[in-house]
């Protein structure tokens, strides 16, 4: 089994190389040493979540500080084109379990969509809250996962802002594929761009209303669909980003 990836802050692994010593600290540290006591001699990884990668062994843990000498430092690119998700708020934990799962099928950014039939609504207080909380999903998705990449979590955007992400997107050379059950065109034989971003638009509960999708098809996104089987919002994006990872050779 791959090693436990514990994470550190952006800027925190540069300069080390093989022979150096890192010194993991805070909550990250209780979790190695007391949660998975992890000791002396193990094998850990930590990662500053913009994708470097520090491979190293336990020389000394405690509840307070893990001190690791470095085998090595890995630096991983990110990858174009890059894959993000636009997932509609949708009720229960339904939104949040779409993201985590996003997370660990490789997902580089996710969009939360204040979409018309979105039963949750995020304002004032609770906005800050929920995408506080939506990023600790994804957080803990990435370490779940052993990834090196952290995706971050955009502010939430209104069909408005979520207009303006198509004709940018598109302006970049990038694809938005807009997920519905009546697409005219499969997903997996949507054409796809070798830059830029492939943006994953997905619906809540009710799915994305008929207005929605003509604002959105106008500004230049395409409606495809998964598949004979209607899922869930929760299951929607992954299952798309999973087809859409093999397609891009991600998973070869």
């Amino acid at each position: 089994m791959s090693a436990p990836v514990f994470l550190t802050e952006p800027g925190d692994l540069e300069g080390l190389d093989a022979g150096a010593t890192f010194v993991l600290r805070g909550a990250e540290a209780r979790h190695a040493a007391v949660v998975q006591r992890r000791g002396p001699g193990e094998q850990v990884d930590v990662v500053d979540t913009v994708g470097t990668r520090l491979v190293g062994t336990v020389r000394v843990a405690t509840s307070e500080a893990v001190t690791l000498d470095v085998v090595r430092v890995l630096h991983e690119p990110s990858l174009v084109p890059a894959l993000v998700l636009v997932q509609a708020l949708a009720k229960g934990d339904r939104d949040e379990r779409a993201i985590e799962a996003a997370t660990e099928v490789g997902v580089d950014r996710v969009v939360p969509w204040q979409a018309q039939r979105s039963i949750v609504v995020w304002r004032g207080q609770r906005a800050a809250k929920s995408r506080a909380q939506w990023l600790g999903t994804v957080r803990e998705a990435a370490k779940q996962s052993r990834r090196a990449w952290v995706p971050p979590v955009a502010e939430p955007v209104d069909l408005r802002g979520l207009t303006t992400l198509v004709t940018t997107t598109r302006a970049a050379g990038g694809t938005v594929l807009v997920l519905d059950a009546d697409g005219p065109v499969l997903l997996t034989d949507a054409p796809l761009p070798t830059s830029g971003e492939v943006v994953v638009v997905v619906g809540p509960e009710g799915g994305i209303a008929p207005a929605e999708l003509d604002v959105l098809t106008d500004a230049g996104a395409v409606v495809v669909r998964l598949g004979p089987h209607v899922l869930r919002t929760s299951t929607a994006g992954p299952v798309a980003l999973a087809l859409l990872a093999q397609r891009l050779g991600r998973w070869a």
